[in-house]
């Protein structure tokens, strides 16, 4: 294909990508109302208030945008591995469906760790803190703003161990050296946490930078366990 070729395939596809986000989100605003009652859930007791006119509405809106690019994600991926794929090699292709898989799992596993974990602990301490001085009532606007990015974030860092499994298996670093970085790995940790967490309450910090810790080790033991298959699988082909 030429560039020219290349360049309109790509803009078919993102067409097609943003068609699929869409359509997701519109299928999305039609059941917004229970996916705003389930986001405010960890929020026990407390009082949401409308601040403006239409506030509810544009909430809706961003909350079925969100949703619709969550469901929209796989075709998202399809349309992505179905331009690059021909340009890689047979190793390369072997590493797409477990990468893809993977991210598929680890991203759906971020959300519900930050909507179980950390979004209930996040909002108690914040309402713990200041509940003999003032009244908890938050703007719905506010509130999802502050769910949204911090499980979007947090899907985003779980795909730490993919990242790590992808160069691992090309051979571009060894679990050894990812080990032996783990002081730098816990100073990033923490400042991942800080600055992903919409808030700036130490919990919340702490518990991000927690998991990515936790997941950069299993990305390493990930690692270890390519690297002694591949001279195994290596022995089993003949190759010397």
């Amino acid at each position: 294909m030429s560039l020219v070729d290349h360049l309109e395939e790509l803009r078919r596809r993102v067409l097609r990508s943003l068609l699929a986000v869409v359509v997701g989100a519109a299928a999305a605003l039609v059941f917004v109302k229970p996916l705003v009652r389930l986001l405010e859930m960890p929020a026990e007791g407390i009082r949401f208030l409308q601040l403006a006119p239409g506030e509810f509405l544009f909430v809706s809106l961003k909350v079925a945008g969100y949703a619709g690019l969550t469901f929209a994600l796989p075709w998202v991926l399809y349309e992505i591995l179905a331009f690059v794929l021909p340009g890689l090699s047979r190793r390369e292709r072997r590493l797409v469906a477990p990468a893809v898989a993977g991210s598929a799992v680890l991203f759906a596993a971020g959300l519900a760790f930050a909507w179980w974990a950390l979004v209930p602990a996040a909002l108690r301490f914040l309402v713990s803190f200041g509940a003999d001085v003032v009244e908890p009532s938050w703007s719905i606007e506010r509130y999802l703003d502050f769910v949204l990015l911090l499980m979007v974030a947090t899907a985003l860092a779980f795909q730490l161990p993919v990242l790590q499994l992808i160069l691992g298996a090309l051979g571009l670093i060894r679990s050894r050296a990812m080990l032996a970085g783990w002081r730098w790995v816990v100073l990033i940790s923490a400042v991942s946490g800080a600055v992903l967490t919409p808030s700036t309450d130490p919990v919340t910090m702490l518990l991000l930078s927690g998991a990515i810790t936790a997941l950069f080790l299993i990305g390493v033991a990930l690692v270890a366990l390519v690297e002694r298959l591949q001279p195994a699988a290596q022995g089993n082909s003949g190759v010397p």
